[in-house]
């Protein structure tokens, strides 16, 4: 990868100051995403991580199938201003986690993010602001995306929900998420007694649902329960870089007889049903 044309690259002091909180932001990820959000060749950006890992702010690991893992220690995290707890990703979070970037990745490539100065608010820090306070019923959305009232975009002053679905729950279960996030209305931290206040408008004026071919069939039929609140929900598929690879003895066993793997990622996007185009990109 090279940086992006007509952009361009970061200074020394400006790689340190984004890249680190994306890191932290996203509890970690891999080289070839921090490659991406900073514009550098998959060489620079292992560069760039073991200087951080020399200086004390990082650490970095083979942890799945693929390039390293990159995460903040508790100097690097202090670095940024972050106050999170200082670990490496938790294992069984990896794919969601790869995922949950790539899908940042993309809204932020999308034409119009950056000129509306929008901004991605990462599961990690919604739940910073609960304090451990997350109800047994509650549901954290993967993210949120506020888009500022002066945006030159039709959906300006919107604030989505962000899911990303790797594996496939229940109908019901995702039709309850559904209508949890479509009717919320306070921010997540604030009191009980706000969180749903009925007259008041919704927190997210939609709930953006990224999918794997897996989960697609799953969201569509829980958005169909939803009547009315379904023009609001927004189904696309996971970005092609959003999946692990496979390792190489699973990927062998699963080939055709050409003995090529089957191609992996999602097929066309549709909207979910009565879904507006506006925020389609």
């Amino acid at each position: 990868m090279t940086p992006a044309a007509g952009r361009q690259p970061l200074s020394s002091a400006e790689r340190d100051e984004i890249g680190l909180a994306f890191v932290a932001e996203m509890y970690g990820v891999q080289a070839d995403q921090l490659a991406t959000r900073l514009r550098l060749t998959g060489r620079q950006a292992r560069a760039l991580a073991a200087s951080w890992a020399a200086r004390g702010l990082a650490d970095e690991a083979v942890l799945s199938p693929g390039q390293p893992w990159i995460w903040l220690t508790r100097t690097g995290l202090q670095w940024c201003g972050a106050r999170y707890s200082a670990a490496p990703p938790a294992l069984p979070r990896l794919a969601h986690i790869r995922a949950a970037t790539e899908v940042r990745l993309a809204l932020e490539a999308a034409p119009g993010y950056h000129d509306s100065a929008a901004y991605w608010r990462s599961e990690r820090r919604l739940r910073s602001r609960l304090g451990g306070r997350l109800g047994v019923r509650d549901h954290l959305p993967d993210a949120e995306v506020h888009w500022p009232d002066a945006a030159p975009v039709a959906w300006a002053g919107e604030c989505w929900a962000v899911e990303v679905e790797l594996t496939a729950k229940t109908v019901a279960r995702t039709a309850a998420i559904m209508r949890e996030l479509l009717v919320r209305t306070g921010d997540y931290g604030c009191p009980v007694a706000e969180a749903r206040v009925a007259g008041q408008p919704p927190r997210h004026a939609r709930v953006l649902y990224v999918c794997s071919p897996a989960a697609t069939s799953p969201v569509y039929r829980a958005a169909e329960r939803l009547g009315r609140l379904a023009a609001r929900v927004e189904i696309r598929g996971l970005p092609a870089g959003a999946y692990l690879p496979v390792p190489r003895r699973r990927a062998a066993a699963r080939a055709g007889p050409a003995g090529q793997s089957p191609p992996a990622g999602p097929g066309p996007a549709r909207p979910a049903p009565g879904g507006s185009p506006r925020a389609r990109r």
